[in-house]
């Protein structure tokens, strides 16, 4: 029989907000356990919560990026379950009335067609604590520093077919929060995680299979490999005559496995009822319209406005608009330069990038700045140095020997570019190659590379490569 898979990913991006979503209370990662929780996040009676106004704001900013329809009236609802690191003993979230709902988000999918993906809704809500098994060994420790840390959970139409069709989805979804500056994306501390929810059904069946939700998956890898797990998983089990439990499952990575956490619970298990400590949220037209003003250009059409301008191929385009940093850095680059818009991609995305992944750095700690590559760049231009020559500036500045103009001139690496000074060379090589210039001037015209590699060689690289090149042909001809 032949299966089709069912996806739909939640994804919980953690706002980039100064102070939780219902208190005054610090969300700085990485603090000491139990001194970022107020008595609001902890649920003491009579502490009532306040909504911050400026994850409302980002929430908004989210569903005007992805066409998505903002709720004049949403309401904050009480989610009930009682796990040791929620000390109300409910999570305060929207259920039936999101802030952001019915949008959708396109995706270029590996075959380079692209798939529309709906966006269900968007709702606010705050993150439970933490708990902490490793280091004890008959108990588990509590940290709430996290709770009350204001969240947006993103919800998908199940409209996904495959790990790669959910991790495109997830890695464009991350490029634009981080883009809108409303969340920092780091999946390595929790702030961008993703539950998927997981079914298969007979190829051509239009109703859907049981699901099984793989919880809190943080990372683009682990999701494909999640996925493809559980839906062999699924097959397996149907085509053994067995039947899917509706349940949340863990991905265990070091086995490359999902395994059953829970029964999954429905809505009702939940009790859902509006907060009666929170008035319904009402957002006015005139902050839709403020937020909608402070929009910054989006990944999209940051893309186009970089094939149409700088004349890059759609590949290339997408590369330098993948983070906002990236494409920040090259425009800068390209400014600064004043020249070739395609030389100045391949370098970051080449030399830059590859020293960046590297040393582990981010592009704001490179050693190397926009204005120096674009320095660098100038000089390969105006022919002072060629590519290869560039190459070891490069290093040598990423070292922090200094700008490359003074790197070029310490060491003595400016381009031959006299014809005089190139021409002897020529002669020499030839004369002491007196075989390979038989052959080549006998019809062997691949030996032409042989006498270039030669002549750079006998400069150290500093010969124009052109002009040796112009030179040599005329002399082998004579």
């Amino acid at each position: 029989m032949e299966w089709e898979t069912v996806i739909g990913l939640e994804i919980h991006a953690q706002l980039r907000t100064r102070s939780k979503i219902f208190s005054g209370s610090s969300t700085t990662y990485g603090s000491e356990p139990n001194t970022q929780a107020s008595l609001i996040d902890l649920g003491y009676p009579g502490m009532l919560p306040v909504l911050n106004k400026e994850a409302v704001g980002m929430a908004v900013k989210l569903g005007l990026a992805v066409g998505a329809k903002i709720a004049e009236r949403s309401v904050f609802a009480r989610k009930n379950y009682f796990y040791p690191d929620l000390p109300k003993g409910y999570q305060i979230s929207q259920y039936e009335l999101p802030v952001v709902y019915e949008g959708s988000m396109d995706i270029e999918l590996d075959d380079g067609t692209i798939k529309t993906v709906g966006v269900t809704r968007a709702h606010l809500e705050e993150d439970a604590g933490k708990s902490l098994h490793e280091g004890f060994e008959t108990m588990t420790g509590i940290d709430l520093n996290r709770a009350g840390t204001p969240l947006l959970e993103i919800v998908s139409e199940p409209d996904l077919r495959s790990s790669s069709e959910a991790v495109a989805y997830m890695k464009k979804l991350h490029s634009l929060v981080r883009y809108l500056e409303i969340c920092d994306g780091n999946m390595q501390e929790g702030s961008f995680r993703c539950d998927a929810n997981v079914s298969v059904r007979p190829k051509g069946q239009e109703e859907f299979g049981t699901r099984t939700e793989i919880k809190n998956v943080n990372s683009f890898r682990f999701v494909e490999k999640a996925i493809d797990y559980e839906v062999e998983r699924q097959i397996d089990v149907l085509e053994s005559g067995g039947k899917i439990i509706q349940e949340t499952r863990l991905f265990d990575p070091s086995k490359g496995e999902t395994r059953s956490m829970r029964t999954k619970e429905e809505a009702n298990d939940y009790r859902y009822f509006p907060d009666p400590d929170l008035l319904p949220l009402e957002i006015e037209q005139s902050f839709i319209d403020g937020v909608k003003a402070d929009l910054p250009e989006l990944p999209d059409e940051k893309r186009d406005r970089f094939m149409k301008d700088y004349g890059l191929k759609a590949y290339d385009a997408a590369v330098l608009t993948a983070t906002r940093e990236m494409a920040d850095f090259y425009e800068s680059v390209v400014k600064a330069s004043g020249g070739d818009a395609k030389l100045a991609a391949n370098w970051v995305m080449g030399d830059f990038s590859g020293f960046l992944n590297k040393d582990g750095v981010e592009i704001n700690e490179a050693p190397v700045n926009a204005e120096g590559l674009a320095g660098l760049l100038k000089r390969i231009e105006d022919k002072t140095i060629s590519g290869k020559i560039a190459k070891e500036v490069f290093e040598a500045m990423w070292a922090g020997e200094g700008d490359a103009d003074a790197i070029i001139d310490k060491k003595g690496l400016k381009q031959i570019t006299d014809a005089s000074a190139i021409e002897p060379i020529i002669d020499e090589v030839m004369e002491s190659n007196p075989q390979q210039l038989e052959q080549y001037r006998g019809g062997k015209d691949k030996l032409f590379g042989f006498f270039v590699g030669q002549v750079m060689k006998a400069t150290k690289g500093k010969a124009n490569p052109q002009q040796v090149n112009e030179l040599l042909k005329k002399k082998l001809e004579g």
